[in-house]
This record gives structure tokens, sequence and C-alpha cells, in this order.
């Protein structure tokens, strides 16, 4: 009897809670644009390369347009569509600093902007117990209850980083830091094509205090390409994260810890070394590069908030996708506007220090090129750069960014720079 009476209280608890949550949306969708000039001036250069920043004064700008379609195909059963158009042109097509600047600009130099689709995929929850989590409508989330704990699969074309390295306040160049190595994890050649999405599936278990999540995507064919490598039993590439949340002083805090394994039909930095030849004409199917990640956040007051990243990779094989960095340590803070009564403006710093493996300094001192940096030799020096910004929240739905940043040793050469780059970001969002 007393069994009983517990079941009976359990299942009405459980029906009072639903009852209270949100209905699950059946349908939603949004809508961003977002705009980047970029400008630098005149910096030391004493000689440049194929792949240098130009020392001349440069004015460039990017656009991009989204739509984020969210349909809801059964209770725990989500399917996302985004059709994107992109173009714009980079700094000396977009080449000559390892944290490149820009990080809305994809790494294709065309100045007309093209349509695509950027993701279509689609998620699939397992529910453990009764206990559910709310989640708040917005891009490529449908609003409603999801379980707790859960088991979700996701499958489809998108970017990997829609899962992985995330960061409360760093992770999203169109609203936060712009640079690539302060948005992502620099170290971590993730597997994309030249816009920064790819083909794969992706596991999470999440729980209430941490969550388990395992990925792989295709890799493209060649560094910095567009078509993927079909090869997956040999080429793809593979990732591991564990997160744990926890509170200090009723401050929530995030931790994760990340690891890759990333096999392509890439070079070897030593081989091209010893051959006397570019490190693309190294390249054999399966080449392993392996790396991993720490990913940290913690909220200090109710508007302040730090972040930091580490990085590393084994610096042996061919920069392949993301960017030319080896080592990566990336910190900062970012200050929401509350106190002087502009709760949705920021201001954020942050600092971050690039560095590349002996063996890939040696390369690239010997006149050897990746795909986006490669002066014709080099003095070695780590690569720091320093960004600023601040988000002015101007209209509904409408910010207006000035962001700033300065740049030492591009490309991790000392004989060239500081370059000063300043920027001004217009991003419009709205959706239901």
């Amino acid at each position: 009897m007393v069994i009983w009476r517990l079941i009976t209280i359990t299942v009405f608890a459980a029906a009072a809670a639903a009852q209270q949550s949100d209905p699950p949306q059946p349908w939603n969708l949004f809508f961003q644009a977002t705009s980047i000039g970029d400008y630098h001036g005149t910096f030391r250069s004493p000689y440049s390369g194929l792949f240098s920043l130009q020392n001349y004064p440069e004015r460039d700008v990017s656009l991009t347009s989204t739509l984020f379609l969210g349909l809801r195909l059964g209770r725990n059963t989500q399917l996302y569509f985004d059709p994107e158009v992109a173009g714009g042109k980079g700094f000396s097509g977009v080449d000559g600093i390892a944290n490149a600047p820009n990080g809305e600009l994809p790494r294709v130099a065309s100045a007309t902007p093209k349509p695509y689709v950027a993701r279509a995929y689609i998620t699939q929850d397992f529910g453990f117990g009764a206990e559910q989590e709310p989640a708040e409508p917005g891009a490529n989330q449908l609003g409603g209850p999801r379980p707790m704990s859960r088991y979700s699969i996701t499958a489809g074309r998108f970017t990997v980083t829609d899962f992985f390295d995330n960061n409360r306040y760093s992770h999203d160049p169109r609203m936060q830091f712009m640079g690539w190595a302060v948005m992502y994890n620099g170290a971590w050649d993730y597997p994309a094509d030249t816009r920064g999405y790819t083909w794969g599936w992706v596991h999470e278990f999440h729980t209430k205090r941490w969550s388990l999540r395992y990925g792989s995507a295709a890799e493209p064919r060649v560094a910095n390409g567009l078509r993927f490598d079909r090869r997956l039993f040999r080429d793809r590439g593979d990732m591991v994260e564990g997160e744990a949340r926890y509170t200090i002083h009723k401050h929530p805090g995030t931790a994760r810890l990340l690891g890759f394994w990333l096999h392509s039909d890439s070079g070897s930095y030593a081989q091209a070394l010893q051959q006397g030849v570019q490190v693309s004409e190294t390249h054999r199917p399966g080449r392993l590069k392996y790396g991993t990640g720490i990913n940290l956040e913690q909220e200090l007051t109710s508007d302040l908030g730090m972040f930091l990243r580490l990085g590393w990779n084994d610096g042996k094989t061919e920069s392949f996708v993301f960017t030319a960095i080896d080592r990566l340590a990336s910190g900062g803070v970012s200050l929401a506007g509350r106190r002087w009564k502009r709760s949705k403006d920021v201001a954020a710093s942050a600092l971050t220090v690039s560095g590349i493996s002996g063996v890939h300094a040696s390369y690239l001192a010997h006149g050897g090129y990746d795909f986006l940096i490669g002066d014709g030799k080099l003095r070695y020096g780590p690569e720091y750069a320093w960004e600023s910004y601040y988000s002015a929240h101007v209209l509904p739905g409408f910010f207006v960014t000035y962001d700033l940043q300065h740049v030492v040793n591009p490309a991790f050469n000392q004989d060239r720079g500081p370059v000063w780059i300043s920027s001004l970001r217009l991003h419009l969002e709205f959706g239901k």
C-alpha cells in the first residue's frame, strides 16, 4: 500500500510539472544578418611572401545572412534547416594572420555573396526519468521542455562548433569576439569545409550537472577545400568532450575538456623539410593530427564574467582546415551594461597568445607555406592578439559593435608588425 501511494504521488507530481512548463514549440523561424567592416593601416614589413598580410592600408567588408528554421517532428525529435548567404573579402585574401580578425568571413576570398545550405540536421532525444528542463526559443533551438537526463543523437550537416567548445562569453563572432582563436580554440583544426560546415553525427549524454559528447565528421579532400573526402573509415575527425557545470557562491561556471583525433589526406612538416618541398606535396591518406583543449567560463557577478581557453595539438601534421596554430592560451572578461543602464550592451576584452611547434616553425623559416600563412622566411615569435569591443543595443534586435585588435608578430614573425585592426559590426536578428 505504501509503495502504491508513492507511485501515485510521483505520477501526479510529474504531471503537474509538465502542466506548469511551457508546451513544446511546434516550429520556429529566426533570421540574422551581420556585416563587418575591417581596416588596418601600414606596419613594419621588411619582406613578404605568398601568404603574407600586405603592409598597405586595406578596407574590407563581409556579409552573412541566415534563416534558421526549426520543426518538431515528434515530442523529442527536432529538425533544423538553415539556408545562408555569405560573401566579402578579407585582408590579403584572408591570409597573413593565424588568429584572423574576422570570424564571420569564410576562407573564400570572394566578394560576391553566394547562397548555400549551412545546416540541415535532425536531433532525437531519449529521456530518462520524469524531470524536465526548459529550452528557450532561439536560433536552432525549439522552445519547450526537454528531458533533464537524456541521450541525444544528431545527424546531418552542421558545424561541429555548434556542439563542442561552447562558451558563454566567447563563441559567437556575430555578437562577441571576432578573432578566430578567441571565438573557438585555435589549436583545434576542426573538420569543416571552406565555409566552416561539415557532415557527421554527434552523440551526447546530458544530466543536470554534467554532459559527455562524442562527434565524428567528414574532412575535406584537400586543405581548406569545399569538397569532402568520402573515405570516412580512414579520413574523418573524431572529437570527445566532457563538460561539468557548478556554482561558486551562487555564480554558475562550466569546465570543458576536449580531445580530438583528426585523420586526413594531409602532409608532414618534417617530411617537407627533408624533401625540400611544400607540405601539401607530402600528403598521405589517414595521417593523424591529435590534441586537446581546456575551456572554462565563470560568472563573477551578475554582470561580469571571465573565460579561459588552452589548446595543444601535436604540431607535426599540416594545418588543414581551421587555422595554423599548434599552441593556444586565450582569456578575457565580459561586462554587461546594467550598471550604466544599458543592460543589453556588452564591453569585453581578451588576450590570445598563439604558437606553433618547432618543426612547424622550421618549415616556415625555410620558405614553406601553410594554406593561409607564410612570409617566405621567419624569425619565430608567438603571435599576440589583444581584442576589445563594445556592443551597443541600438534598436530592438539591432546591435552596433566597435572592435579594436592589436596583433604582434603576425603569422609568428617577429620581423613583421605589429598591426592595429579596427572593425565596425552591424548585426540584426529577429524571430519567434
